[in-house]
C-alpha cells in the first residue's frame, strides 16, 4: 500500500468516524509522512500534505506550515487543502497561521494557491484584517475573476459571521 493510498484510507475511516482504527493506521503511517515531506520530489512532498489532511494528523500543523512555505505550488496546494479540511472543526488550526496564508493570498506567484488561501482562511475566525484585505481583493479589477469571486464570498462569509457573533 503505497502512502497515497493510506490516506485515502484514513479519510474514509475518519468520514465514517472509525477514530481507533485511524488512530492506528496514523502510527504505522507517521513516519512515512514525515519522510514524504523531506523529499526531493515535490510529488512525493504534495502526496505528505495532503496525507497530513486525510490522516487528520492535528500534531504535524508544524510539517503543513513548512507545506505552505513547500517552493513547489502543487505542495503549497496540497497543504492549503489539509490546512482547510483540519480548521473546518478547529479555527484555531487557520488562527495560528494567519500571516502566513495572508502573505500567499496576496503574494503568492501562483493563482491557483491564491484562490487556495482564500478558501482555507474561511473556516478562520472572522478578523476585520482579513474581512478588509478579502474585500479589497474582490474588488481589485486587476486580479484574476476567480480569485476576486472566491474574495468576495469569503469576505462575505467571515462579514456575516463577525454581525452574527456581536450579537
Amino acid at each position: 500500500m503505497t502512502l497515497a493510498e493510506a490516506a485515502a484510507h484514513a479519510a474514509a475511516l475518519a468520514e465514517a468516524g472509525s477514530e481507533r482504527e485511524l488512530a492506528d493506521l496514523r502510527k504505522q503511517w507517521e513516519e512515512d509522512v514525515e519522510m514524504a515531506a523531506r523529499s526531493h520530489d515535490y510529488r512525493e512532498r504534495a502526496v505528505a500534505y495532503r496525507a497530513v489532511g486525510q490522516f487528520r494528523f492535528r500534531q504535524k500543523l508544524e510539517l503543513l506550515r513548512r507545506g505552505l512555505e513547500d517552493e513547489s505550488p502543487a505542495a503549497r496546494g496540497t497543504a492549503l487543502l489539509s490546512l482547510e479540511l483540519l480548521s473546518r472543526e478547529h479555527p484555531g488550526t487557520v488562527n495560528g497561521m494567519r500571516p502566513l496564508l495572508h502573505e500567499l493570498i496576496t503574494h503568492d506567484p501562483n493563482e491557483a494557491v491564491r484562490r487556495l488561501a482564500v478558501v482555507s482562511i474561511k473556516n478562520g475566525s472572522p478578523q476585520r484584517e482579513t474581512i478588509l484585505l478579502l474585500a479589497s481583493i474582490a474588488q481589485d479589477d486587476e486580479q484574476p475573476r476567480e480569485l476576486r469571486d472566491a474574495a468576495g464570498k469569503v469576505s462575505a462569509a467571515l462579514q456575516k459571521r463577525a454581525n452574527t457573533t456581536k450579537r
